[in-house]
């Protein structure tokens, strides 16, 4: 059972669970009686918008399985920086109150990684690399209205395996319909609440829990945009696991591959969004997280374990990079 993966993409994999909606809040806004704004995300064909995305993160902690490494690192650090252009390349009517399916092309203008431990760790290199491949290449996926992903193309092209590209699509996933706003609309001062399961971990039932509170509206202060006025979402969550602390944590793959798995994963942390009214894009976004982590996989047959302890702290900030304006 080889586990010498799992340190340094936890700090990867779930480096943006703050940002799991990345750009959840790239949506067009459609005013109701009151005061009250009606959240909808519509995109149109032929559209651009850019974001700028850097990410800080922080990972200590220890690993112990059965390949014997007293040299292995214990503190990970890293940090990226993306310049994406989402384009639209298709999008079709959907239901009121949520999206239809969107096909888009997502290319990486910069990518950039420079990842730092106390010891070394050829799975460090490998995730750097991987992160700077990315520079000038393109991916197509699509959004479909119940908010899954499919029909990715051009990830073979960049990535060795679909598990690589958990850390770099996982702001896509914020494209989603349904990102947890109230059928009915948002008003200042209103608070509402929203809950959705983390996948991809070693244990099974964890949830992401969000409080969100629409705080006021002010400028956005964007670059020629002096006048925009941008809503302000503060959002804080939690990460849980529903379910008795001593029941069966073992995901179905996991059992699947002969695999138990136990333990514990709590987070906590907030982001700060700024929401333009006029072209309902998120102008930007200051997140930060952190996890705590002590869990175990133990082999079903040959009773190896795996057991690693670790603690995340995560910061991002993303930024709408305005569109240069078309050539007379």
């Amino acid at each position: 059972m080889r586990g010498t993966t799992h340190r340094a993409n936890c700090a990867n994999r779930f480096r943006l669970v703050a940002v799991v909606g990345l750009l959840s809040f790239a949506l067009c806004f459609a005013a109701f009686a009151g005061q009250r704004i009606h959240i909808v995300p519509k995109f149109v064909a032929g559209e651009s918008l850019s974001y700028q995305i850097d990410t800080r993160t922080a990972n200590t902690g220890t690993t112990t399985s059965p390949i014997k490494n007293p040299q292995g690192a214990t503190e990970f650090k890293q940090f990226t920086s993306l310049l994406v252009r989402l384009d639209v390349l298709s999008a079709e009517g959907g239901a009121q109150g949520a999206t239809g399916r969107i096909r888009f092309r997502a290319t990486y203008e910069k990518s950039h990684s420079i990842s730092d431990s106390d010891a070394y760790d050829p799975q460090i290199d490998s995730i750097d690399e991987r992160f700077n491949r990315l520079e000038g290449r393109s991916i197509e996926f699509t959004i479909e209205p119940g908010g899954e992903m499919a029909d990715i193309k051009g990830l073979d092209e960049i990535l060795s395996s679909r598990s690589d590209a958990e850390p770099i699509l996982s702001w896509a996933k914020g494209l989603s319909s349904g990102n947890g706003f109230p059928r009915d609309g948002i008003a200042i001062s209103q608070k509402w609440s929203n809950e959705r399961p983390l996948t991809g971990t070693p244990l099974a039932g964890l949830v992401w829990r969000g409080e969100s509170t629409y705080l006021r509206d002010e400028a956005c202060g964007l670059s020629g945009a002096t006048n925009d006025m941008c809503a302000i979402i503060l959002t804080r969550f939690v990460i849980t696991r529903h379910g008795s602390a001593h029941s069966d944590a073992t995901p179905e793959d996991y059992r699947r591959n002969g695999l138990r798995t136990s333990g514990k994963w709590t987070g906590s942390g907030e982001s700060l969004e700024s929401i333009s009214l006029a072209s309902g894009m998120l102008a930007s976004s200051t997140q930060h997280s952190v996890q705590d982590m002590d869990y175990e996989i133990v082999s079903a047959s040959t009773g190896s374990r795996f057991h690693h302890t670790g603690h995340v702290a995560t910061d991002t900030e993303i930024k709408l990079v305005p569109q240069p304006a078309p050539q007379p």
